[in-house]
């Protein structure tokens, strides 16, 4: 499953240089799937729909750090735990239960990332 940023961040950012993914993203900031990946132009993503690597997608807070869920990997196939938990000082980073995901689906997801 992906990671999630709860409203208890207190946006200090400490997250953010550690996703292998280039997932996380300052609130209100729009993000590329493009940023910290090896796509380009258009692609098909694994859910089947097609996206411009390259286009400017709409942020999922306007008021706190959160993660792009289809860029999180929870770090598998670099790391071995999420490292924006790891390193995050009030717990906010979390299992989204909404997204449930296994660690094969996971790893394929960052090889699609980083082809």
């Amino acid at each position: 499953m992906a990671i999630i940023i709860t409203d208890e961040c207190i946006n200090c950012g400490a997250c953010e240089p550690e996703c292998p993914n280039t997932a996380i993203y300052e609130g209100a900031v729009d993000w590329k799937y493009s940023e910290g990946t090896s796509l380009e132009g258009n692609i098909k993503l694994p859910n089947g729909e097609a996206v411009d690597a390259d286009a400017e997608q709409e942020p999922v807070s306007d008021e706190f750090y959160f993660i792009a869920p289809d860029k999180c990997t929870e770090c598998v196939g670099f790391h071995e735990e999420p490292q924006c938990a790891a390193v995050c000082p009030v717990d906010c980073c979390v299992p989204d239960d909404a997204i449930v995901e296994t660690k094969e689906e996971l790893l394929g997801k960052q090889k699609f990332l980083h082809n």
